[in-house]
C-alpha cells in the first residue's frame, strides 16, 4: 500500500534536525511521496533544499502563509516571488503554497488579500497549482478563485461551511484532510460528503493534536496509515482501495508518479 502526505511543513524548525529519521519513519508507514508547504522565503529555501537531499520523496510547494505576512516588506516578498520564479523550471517544485486567506486575523486583512492575489498570480504565471489555506474565508475563496486561471486548487484541511464542498468540487478543486477525521464529526462529515476523487491526505505536521490517538505524538508524515484508516472506516471501504485512490489523487494534482 503506498501512502501519501500531501500537505506537511518539513521546513519548519521543530522538525529541524530530525528530517532523516521522520522519513525513515515514513517510509516505515508506508508514505511514499509528501510535499513539504511553506511559509516564507526561509522555509521556502528550506523546503526546496530538502527536496534535493530526498528526490523522488520530497515535493515542495512554495509560497507566502497569510500568518506570515504582518512583518513581511515589499521587498520581502518580491525576494520570494523571485526565488519561486528562478526555480519554477524545477521538476521538484510541484505548487505554490501554502497560501490562502484567515479571518482571524482581520487587523491584517487588505494585506493578506495583497498577497493571496500575488501568489495567485505567480500561480497563473508559472502555470502551477495552488494549495490553499481557508480558515473562515472557504465560500470568499472558492468564489473569487474563478477568476483567476490557475491550474488546479487544493483547500487544505477543508472543514466549513458544508454548503461551499459541493461547489468546491463542482469547481474541481481538491481537498484534503488529515488528523482530524479520526475524531471529529465535523470533517468526517466532509470526508463522507467530498466525491472520492478529490480527496487528498495530509498531516500538516508539526501542529500537534490533542485528542485520541494522536495525543502525546509528534505529528509527522508516519501518522497518515491512522487517516486512511479512518477515511476508509467513514467511506466504508477498504483501507486498500482508499489508498489507491488517493494515490491516483496525489499524482493527479501534483503532476508527478508516485513510486
Amino acid at each position: 500500500m503506498k501512502l501519501v502526505d500531501a500537505h506537511v511543513h518539513l521546513s519548519d524548525a521543530e522538525y529541524s534536525g530530525s528530517i532523516g529519521e521522520i522519513l525513515q519513519e515514513a517510509k516505515a508507514s508506508n508514505v511514499v511521496a509528501l510535499v513539504s508547504n511553506s511559509m516564507d522565503l526561509e522555509t521556502c529555501v528550506g523546503s526546496l533544499e530538502l527536496t534535493e537531499l530526498f528526490p523522488d520523496t520530497v515535493y515542495a510547494a512554495l509560497g507566502v502563509h497569510p500568518w506570515t505576512v504582518n512583518n513581511l516588506t515589499d521587498e520581502q516578498l518580491q525576494q520570494t516571488v523571485d526565488f519561486i520564479s528562478e526555480n519554477s523550471k524545477s521538476k521538484n517544485l510541484v505548487a505554490i503554497g501554502e497560501i490562502g486567506l484567515d479571518n482571524k486575523y482581520m487587523n491584517i486583512w487588505d494585506k493578506q488579500l495583497k498577497v493571496f492575489d500575488i501568489m495567485l498570480h505567480l500561480a497563473e504565471r508559472l502555470e502551477l497549482p495552488v494549495v490553499v489555506h481557508s480558515r473562515g474565508t472557504t465560500t470568499q475563496i472558492v468564489d473569487m478563485l474563478p477568476s483567476y486561471s490557475i491550474k488546479k486548487v487544493l483547500l487544505h484541511w477543508f472543514s466549513s461551511p458544508i454548503s461551499a464542498l459541493a461547489k468546491a468540487v463542482d469547481r474541481g478543486f481538491y481537498i484534503s484532510e488529515g488528523a482530524p477525521v479520526a475524531f471529529s464529526d465535523e470533517i468526517r462529515d466532509v470526508v463522507r460528503r467530498v466525491t472520492l476523487d478529490n480527496l487528498l491526505t495530509e498531516t500538516d505536521g508539526p501542529v500537534r493534536f490533542f485528542r485520541p490517538p494522536f495525543q502525546g505524538k509528534k505529528t509527522t508524515p508516519a501518522l497518515i496509515p491512522t487517516v486512511i484508516s479512518a477515511i476508509a472506516e467513514v467511506r466504508k471501504m477498504d483501507a486498500e482501495s482508499v489508498a489507491e485512490r488517493i494515490g491516483k489523487n496525489f499524482e493527479a494534482f501534483f503532476g508527478i508518479k508516485v513510486n
